[in-house]
């Protein structure tokens, strides 16, 4: 007898806003990591967590040259933590139009911040262009 899917309650959604500059981290690392710990991620859990975060920060800083600011957006469910990291500049596919979505090119596996990314997390989408800035959503399950 197959024991049914546990239920996923979403459990609401963080969004924060720092400058694009280095001495800011920080604080996105110490945001994701105060959330993470309202889930039963273990103190482990939640330092592969902060880590992951300072890594995306940097890659959006890096590959915008000067961004002003990184959006950062944090989904709580009881099964897992999605954490969506861009800098200011990241269109969408869809808002890019059809002549300069050829430009986009997503990068898998470029890079010691996306190799240590990939190691922390449970699943990782990178996007990054020079031209339309850069989107990292990553996600962490519970338990996993």
């Amino acid at each position: 007898m197959n024991s049914p899917e546990p239920s996923t309650e979403h459990l609401g959604t963080v969004e924060l806003r720092i400058p694009g500059k280095p001495e800011w981290v920080a604080v996105a690392r110490l945001a994701v990591a105060a959330i993470a710990n309202r889930l039963p991620f273990t103190v482990e859990e939640i330092e592969d967590l902060k880590l992951a975060i300072a890594e995306a920060c940097t890659i959006c800083i890096q590959q915008g040259g000067g961004i002003a600011a990184i959006d950062i957006t944090c989904d709580a469910t009881t099964s897992s933590l999605r954490v969506d990291v861009r800098d200011d500049r990241y269109r969408t596919l869809a808002d890019m139009g059809a002549a300069k979505r050829q430009s986009v090119m997503a990068v898998d596996g470029e890079g010691l911040g996306i190799f240590l990314i990939q190691a922390l997390m449970d699943n990782l989408e990178y996007n990054a262009t020079p031209q339309y800035g850069a989107q990292l959503v990553m996600t962490k399950r519970v338990g996993a």
